[in-house]
């Protein structure tokens, strides 16, 4: 059944205005316009077929999460400023699925096991069929194995300021899962067996308490206990902050973050996890909600933010094809609202099922104010939906954008970062839409991704796009070959850059952020254009330089570092010797004569002089470049480390009360920044120390041989003794206990914070910096 086509203000709009969420780039960064999207290197290998309807999962710390019948595959994208290779830098780990199969309590064990010998021979056809064709009730079925769906949390939930990661599989298990130290994952906690848990010590009963009339021998009451706590998927929830009352009456802010689980029933499970993530106890049942929805399919949050006015829902899609956004109570969090009544976003039950749900805020750039975008795939079609609140209310404005498939969308993925949807078919072919606004509604503008070479001809599973939109991940398949299926399937995902390096170059200079780590596939980016060209583009790095002038932000430096350290690496001449190699050749001793020998050692010498002075000529001017990049490298670290070291002191010296149980080794500070007479911002905050001090000294000493650490360098320490210590880019002081924080750019550490030192109150007013950049 055709769904129904956009209104008229759509197809014959008064005034068109292109949305500009994301900040074109400037017309003197454009060096060498490319086309995009362009396919990047290298392509990944899968050792197992995708599953899921939604197979791939881009978090916001740059890991893509791959669901496969065997595992999840992890791919992690590395900006790393000490490698020369142009092609992609991807980490790669996974999470296997669990070989035991779990078992879904709903009641006792002997009930449950005459009520299946019931089922399985029941004299009436339909409960028969029914029963036997449900792979979760009937157990001689077997479970299926592989991940169904995989999601991933907001930035900063777990112990390490990461993400956290929900893995569904195929037999119904439910895990959070968490990386240590980026090499290996750990299950944190199994939520369906905790639920499971909850629900037998409830007596399966529904959200009012109320105890079930029938047993195991209805089919109806199975079908409703295996169906409450069956999942289908599940999504997380924004950062919300709540205040804490101590025991002593104060009030705490902390973080939490909400997970919803979807039930077959169409239940909607809410799971309260405390933030950062540190043992289990730090996850709680919040709340359950009762959708009303009867054939759930797909589910989306939907957040709302103008000010003051803040608002939270769940939008559940159906396979009827209604889609309703179901009201969620968010207690004790400050400026939140609860809608009144369920909004139904679409009511026409056409029989076709909503899936990849995603939900998008945006700004109104004619009405100047926050709305929402909700876009699902419909079939064919793409369902668009656009909420906006007014002073009268909430208005809704949906419909279909239609004629962009001649076959059935099986992926859908949306940038926030500069709003755009991309769609993928059964036979490759992928859409862009772009939104344009109207006085009254919303039109899209359709475009067609170009097809690489290698991509031409593949069956795409699934898509989804980074973070920041610079590149989308594809799995793939070959598809027909000479009219026929291939005899073996291999599955790879392919990697496509979505904007180009000029581009992104601009939204780094533009972003919000003002953190490297967040935005490095923008940066990833940028650094091949420099590894390919071995050059900075001159027009970005005076664009660089000019916004220094204007704003001296630390970002900036770090950018401009950045830069220059990518210079000095595509100016290595790679490696022609492997020192791993065994040498073959073979030393021979041949008797001559003496004269023979002294004239062709000096014909010898002749040929080869020629030929290396002409190699030291050939490479001098590379070495010298080398060294001016190098020392170019320097002067930036130097400014930078200065600019630093006064922001430590001031923040130490400056903002607090009590400078007795300090860390930092201030004399040493106090005698680098003195060693350049221009500064006058450090001659007046060293005035303001050292009359703070009182002429008290702190010597800092060995922990090995307790003699004191001279200040001779800012990034390590060593005594008299030879023992060699790192310092803290946070404190400068001595990383002494072995145990540190490495920034994932590979630029500082830092040592861990102690409760009873001043570095705690330091990560607390500088801000979450564990990645430093």
């Amino acid at each position: 059944m055709a769904a129904a086509s956009p209104p008229a203000s759509a197809r014959t709009p008064t005034r068109n205005v292109v949305i500009k969420t994301e900040p074109e780039a400037d017309e003197d960064l454009r060096i060498c316009p490319e086309e995009v999207p362009f396919k990047r290197d290298p392509v990944v290998p899968l050792l197992a077929p995708v599953s899921g309807l939604q197979p791939l999962a881009w978090s916001q710390d740059h890991r893509l999460a791959v669901c496969t019948t065997s595992s999840v595959s992890m791919m992690e994208l590395v900006c790393d400023v000490h490698s020369s290779q142009q092609e992609l830098t991807l980490h790669r780990t996974c999470i296997p699925v669990p070989t035991e199969a779990p078992k879904l309590r709903v009641g006792p064990a002997a009930e449950l096991a005459e009520a299946v010998g019931k089922f399985s021979s029941h004299p009436d056809p339909s409960v028969k069929q029914l029963f036997l064709a449900d792979q979760v009730m009937n157990p001689s079925m077997g479970p299926l194995k592989g991940i169904k769906y995989a999601s991933w949390s907001p930035l900063g939930c777990d112990s390490s300021g990461r993400c956290l990661l929900a893995c569904l599989t195929l037999d119904h298990r439910l895990t959070i899962h968490n990386s240590h130290k980026r090499l290996e994952w750990n299950t944190l906690v199994n939520l369906t067996k905790r639920y499971g848990a909850r629900l037998k010590e409830r007596g399966y009963s529904k959200k009012d308490n109320k105890p079930p009339q029938a047993d195991l021998q209805d089919f109806d009451e199975l079908q409703r206990r295996f169906r409450m706590q069956t999942p289908l998927r599940m999504e997380w929830s924004s950062v919300y902050t709540t205040k804490q009352v101590q025991p002593d009456n104060s009030c705490k802010d902390t973080e939490m973050v909400l997970l919803a689980v979807l039930m077959e029933n169409g239940d909607l499970v809410l799971w309260k996890f405390v933030l950062p993530y540190l043992s289990e106890a730090d996850v709680t049942f919040y709340d359950i909600v009762e959708s009303g929805v009867s054939r759930p399919s797909d589910l989306a949050w939907w957040e709302y933010e103008n000010g003051e006015r803040r608002m939270s829902g769940l939008i559940i899609g159906s396979e009827a094809g209604p889609v309703k956004i179901v009201p969620v109570s968010l207690a004790g969090v400050k400026g939140y609202f609860t809608l009144r009544h369920p909004v139904i976003l679409w009511k026409e039950c056409d029989e076709l099922a909503v899936e990849n749900l995603k939900c998008v805020p945006m700004i109104h750039p004619i009405q100047k104010s926050s709305c929402s975008l909700i876009v699902a795939s419909r079939g064919c079609y793409v369902f668009w939906c656009l909420l906006l609140i007014s002073p009268a209310g909430l208005n809704v404005h949906n419909s279909h954008v239609a004629g962009l498939h001649s076959l059935p969308v099986v992926s859908l993925a949306i940038s926030q970062h500069g709003v755009a949807v991309y769609t993928c078919s059964l036979d490759g072919l992928m859409k862009k839409l772009t939104p344009t606004f109207t006085e009254n509604t919303l039109i899209f503008k359709q475009e067609d991704l170009l097809q690489s070479e290698s991509l031409s001809g593949r069956r795409i599973h699934g898509i989804a796009v980074s973070h920041n939109g610079a590149y989308c991940a594809l799995a793939s398949t070959p598809g027909m070959v000479g009219s026929h299926h291939p005899i073996s399937r291999t599955y790879q995902v392919h990697f496509v850059a979505l904007k180009t390096s000029e581009e992104a170059a601009a939204l780094l200079l533009k972003s919000p952020a003002q953190n490297l780590y967040k935005t490095a596939d923008l940066l990833d980016l940028v650094r091949w254009q420099v590894l390919k060209n071995k050059c900075i583009p001159a027009a970005l790095l005076d664009e660089v330089d000019r916004k220094i002038q204007e704003v001296d932000s630390p970002y900036l430096w770090r950018f401009k570092l950045f830069l220059v350290r990518i210079l000095y690496q595509s100016l290595q001449m790679p490696p022609t010797d492997h020192h791993w190699k065994p040498t073959h050749e073979e030393n021979k001793v041949l008797v001559r004569d003496e004269e023979e020998e002294e004239g062709e050692g000096e014909e010898d010498e002749d040929k080869d002089d020629a030929p290396l002075l002409e190699v030291k000529q050939e490479e001098g001017n590379p070495e010298q470049q080398m060294e001016e990049v190098q020392a170019w490298i320097n002067a930036v670290e130097t400014h930078m480390m200065r600019e630093n070291m006064k922001k430590v002191l001031g923040v130490v010296y400056l903002n607090t009360w009590i400078t007795q149980n300090t860390s930092i080794p201030t004399c040493g500070l106090v005698e680098y920044l003195s060693r350049d007479g221009n500064d006058r911002g450090s001659e007046v905050l060293i005035g303001h120390i050292k009359n703070k001090m009182n002429k008290q000294t702190f010597s800092e000493r060995c922990s090995l041989c307790q003699a004191v650490l001279p200040f001779s360098d800012h990034k390590q320490a060593v005594c008299k003794n030879g023992h060699i210590w790192l310092r803290c880019v946070l404190s400068y002081q001595a990383c002494q206990t072995l145990t540190f924080r490495r920034c994932l750019l590979l630029d500082t550490i830092s040592r861990l914070p102690q409760p009873e030192e001043w570095t705690k109150a330091k990560y607390a007013a500088l801000g979450r910096i564990s990645r430093f950049s």
